[in-house]
């Protein structure tokens, strides 16, 4: 069955009209089954009538603040689910035949201050029992096994960190990106220093996101209004490309001197995407096509595009 996350708002009023309070809570709501993978009925069926979303359960009774963040586990049954709300860390365990969220485990920030998340994103690697999260300009991993910290970033970013991504294809490469402007490359392993930084952008970075099969194609997007496809092929699963032997060249397509001295490639940015009229805040990859991205701004304008042909056929081929 298809469980899906919602996040909504909700409007508590308290008995001072003026002192309304307003907080952000997540929902788990199933999808018909007319819309399931493998059913015969086109979701984009215009004769189709319109269905009913079943609200299972909601993820929090709000004892644990605003929920900035929600993530599915990446892999397995699909019951496990991380919310992050104000300074907590929660691990929810959806029991499908009660239609009920079972907290499975939770931690919190500790430190002076209001502390509270900003983003996470769980960790597609190590069988799925890490977590990234990030809270003010410090990123820190989570052991879901303990809910225990197992590193810590502190100042990653000069600002404010907004988002994060895990690498699929290196499990302990780790993008992230800020209000610096800036975004960052980390190898979890060794976290003093960033393995690269990328500063294309001119204001905030709200998203970073890596390609799911071809992790040196890199996704962000800004308050700029820019949306940017980067070549991180220097740190990436396969750094130098495809390479073609001597031995396969016919006579006829025998190399040059100066072709077999070719450098590797090196990073580069691929194109930068102007169609946006405001900030962009979410960019993202299909789950099917690897070469099609969207980007979806504060005016609501959702925009598709494609991988440039020429760098898709470079890196097939």
């Amino acid at each position: 069955m298809f469980l899906r996350l919602a996040l909504s708002t909700l409007v508590l009023q308290e008995t001072d009209a003026s002192d309304s309070k307003v907080l952000t809570c997540a929902a788990v709501w199933r999808m018909p089954k007319e819309l399931e993978p493998g059913s015969h009925e086109s979701p984009d069926d215009s004769s189709s009538p319109a269905h009913t979303l079943e609200l299972l359960c909601h993820l929090d009774d709000t004892a644990h603040g605003s929920v900035a963040c929600v993530v599915w586990e990446p892999t397995g049954d699909g019951r496990r689910v991380i919310s992050l709300a104000d300074s907590h860390i929660l691990l929810w365990d959806l029991q499908e035949s009660s239609s009920q969220a079972v907290l499975a485990g939770s931690a919190s920030l500790e430190g002076k201050g209001q502390l509270k998340f900003t983003a996470g994103r769980w960790s597609p690697h190590h069988t799925c029992t890490q977590v990234a999260t990030a809270n003010d300009t410090t990123i820190r991993g989570w052991d879901t096994r303990s809910m225990s910290q197992i590193y810590c970033i502190e100042n990653a970013h000069g600002q404010l960190v907004r988002d994060l991504d895990f690498n699929p294809n290196k499990q302990y490469y780790l993008a992230s990106c800020g209000d610096d402007c800036k975004v960052k490359f980390w190898d979890t392993r060794n976290v003093t220093e960033p393995v690269k930084t990328l500063e294309e952008h001119s204001h905030w970075v709200w998203s970073v996101r890596y390609n799911h099969s071809h992790d040196q194609l890199v996704l962000t997007g800004s308050s700029d209004s820019r949306v940017i496809l980067s070549n991180m092929v220097s740190i990436s699963s396969e750094p130098f490309g495809h390479l073609v032997d001597d031995d396969d060249l016919s006579d006829q397509e025998e190399r040059r001197p100066e072709e077999k001295s070719q450098e590797p490639p090196q990073d580069s940015v691929i194109a930068t995407y102007e169609e946006h009229e405001d900030s962009v805040y979410a960019v993202d990859w299909s789950s099917a096509d690897p070469w099609l991205f969207a980007s979806l701004s504060y005016d609501g304008r959702l925009v598709i595009n494609r991988v440039p042909r020429a760098l898709k056929y470079h890196i097939l081929l």
